[in-house]
Order: structure tokens, then C-alpha cells, then sequence
């Protein structure tokens, strides 16, 4: 879900680009980024509905969560926020309350296993503190009462590229492979005070699992479990009974013909039709005007009963 205002903005000397260094080495909105909803659709309604599942018959697969009890969810936030509230689209705002409800009725729907919350954002943590449904780990830039600071200003479009916690997430982030050994508590040092200028905080009390023992790759890395079996899967349906073919009758349809036209020379030779003449908006009045304009010049006033 991204607002696509950044990417297709008038200001971005490169359009449909989003460069999280100076150096534009690193395209963050590559071809390989899939973005289900850009723009108006990202609203506070909509990412509810999206995890809890809750969408409209005609909303298509690729604008679905699928997944389920045994899926490891990973949900990243960012933009402006306070305590308790992050904003979206600068017109409405999710809050912690909600953002905990959402999560406690994903669980109920066994639509995850595991769930890792990451936001950079003011007063981050303030958005993990109502959170009350298991497996949920949470990590946020910035603790109550503290800023969230941005990082890497770009000169030629006068803002800020990144802010500071996403930049040096992303750069540990790049050098995870899939067979990285890398565990929770190493994701919990990117970001030191000293580089943030704020104290990123993260909640592990839900979780079921010591965070040295989870893998990054259980969230990052595009990772999927698989079950082997060695029994044979007949992929071949079983029929049992055969429909019966609907009939189709096919009745004999009247003997259509076209209506007799005229002959095209005869339609040349027509004359149009004379139209109506009315006098245009405005003409009565005006002519009223002038003979009142010039009665007013030849008689006066005091002769003006006499007309009506």
C-alpha cells in the first residue's frame, strides 16, 4: 500500500523513482515492487478490511491477505505520527486501539502463525503498547515523547530521502541472504541511538519464541516452508457422475427485411426543412428600451401615462 506521491510527484527529477541514497545507486521502486494499492485507496478502511480479510466478493486475489495459520505476517508502517495514532493520506489516522483489534481478530481467523510489526514514525512505540494477541513481535524508531528524525537531505528536491531508522534497516536488510544465520536480536541493533537520535524500542513479551532463536529469514527473504511426502497425489479428478449436456433448441426464427429506404438522389435533392424564426433572448426588452429611451427624449415623463 503506498500513497504514490512520492514516486510521481512534479518535484522528483526522475519520475517513477524512489532513490534511498543521494548516490541513486539503490532504485527502492524497481520493476520488481508490486504495488496493490496506490494512491485514494489508501485509506485507514481499507488496510483493516485487508488484514482481517474482510473485503468485498469482487476484490480480486491480488488485493487479498492469503494466508493463514500457518503464515509469518510482516507489517511495516511509516509517515507522520503521534502517541498513540499514525496518520494516513494527512486526512484520517488509524490508532493503537484499532491497530490491536485488527491483530486480535487476525488471530481468531487463524489468518497468521507469527507476526513481526515494524513502524518509524514519532513516538513509535506508543502504537505496540495496546497490543494483546500472541505471536506478535513489534519493533518501532522511537519510544513516547521522542521524535522520529529523517536522513539523507537531497539538495536538488529539498527534502529528506529517508528517515533514519528505514535507512539503516534497509542497509542491514541488504546483506541478508536466504540462508543467513542472522536472528531477531541482531535486527534490534541496527539502529543505535547514536545514528537514530532516538532510542528505537521493541516488544517481545507476546511472542512465543526467544528472539535469538528467529530467524530473519522468517520474515524477510521470501522464504516459504514446505511439506515433503512421499505418497503418490493423484492430480486427476474423480468423476462420479457425468453431467447430462443441457439441450439446446433452436427455434426457426421469422423471415426478417429491411424497411424500403429512400433513393439517394431523392434524399440529395431535399430541401431542409425552414426553420421557425424566433427573435433572440433579450431583443423584445431591448427594443421596448429604445422606444421608451426615445418617447423619454420627444415628450418627458409626465407624458408616459398615456402608453399604458
Amino acid at each position: 500500500m503506498l500513497a504514490d506521491d512520492m514516486a510521481c510527484n512534479h518535484r522528483n527529477p526522475k519520475p517513477a523513482t524512489v532513490f534511498s541514497h543521494k548516490n541513486m545507486e539503490l532504485n527502492v521502486y524497481g520493476d520488481d515492487v508490486e504495488v496493490d494499492y496506490r494512491g485514494y485507496e489508501v485509506t485507514v478502511e481499507n488496510f483493516l478490511r485487508v488484514l482481517t480479510g474482510r473485503l468485498p466478493r469482487s476484490t480480486p486475489r491480488s488485493k487479498r491477505l492469503l494466508s493463514d495459520d500457518r503464515s509469518n505476517i510482516l507489517i511495516y508502517l511509516t509517515g507522520h505520527g503521534g502517541n498513540g495514532f499514525l496518520k494516513f493520506q494527512d486526512s484520517e489516522e488509524i490508532s493503537n486501539v484499532e491497530l490491536a483489534d485488527a491483530f486480535e481478530q487476525m488471530w481468531q481467523k487463524r489468518r497468521y502463525n507469527e507476526l513481526l510489526f515494524i513502524i518509524d514514525t514519532c513516538q513509535g512505540a506508543s502504537m505496540y503498547e495496546r497490543f494483546y494477541s500472541p505471536n506478535v513481535m513489534a519493533l518501532a524508531s522511537s519510544q513516547v515523547g521522542e521524535d522520529s528524525l529523517s536522513h539523507q537531505p537531497d539538495l536538488a528536491i529539498g527534502v529528506h530521502l529517508m528517515d533514519r531508522y528505514t535507512f539503516y534497516l534497509l542497509e542491514f536488510l541488504e546483506d541478508i541472504h536466504p540462508a543467513s544465520q542472522a536472528n531477531m536480536n541482531d535486527l534490534f541493533k541496527v539502529c543505535p541511538s547514536s545514528l537514530c537520535v532516538s532510542t528505537p524500542g521493541h516488544r517481545t513479551d507476546l511472542f512465543h519464541r526467544d528472539p535469538s532463536s528467529v530467524l530473519i529469514t522468517d520474515f524477510f527473504g521470501s522464504v516459504r516452508k514446505v511439506e515433503i511426502t512421499t505418497e503418490a497425489v493423484d492430480l486427476v479428478p474423480n468423476v462420479t457422475e457425468q453431467e447430462e449436456e443441457p439441450t439446446l433448441i433452436v427455434m426457426p426464427a421469422e423471415p426478417q427485411s429491411y424497411v424500403e429506404q429512400l433513393p439517394v438522389a431523392e434524399i440529395i435533392h431535399q430541401k431542409p426543412k425552414q426553420k421557425d424564426w424566433h427573435p433572440p433572448d433579450g431583443f423584445i426588452l431591448g427594443l421596448w428600451t429604445l422606444i421608451l429611451l426615445v418617447f423619454f427624449k420627444t415628450y418627458g415623463i409626465k407624458h408616459l401615462k398615456h402608453i399604458f
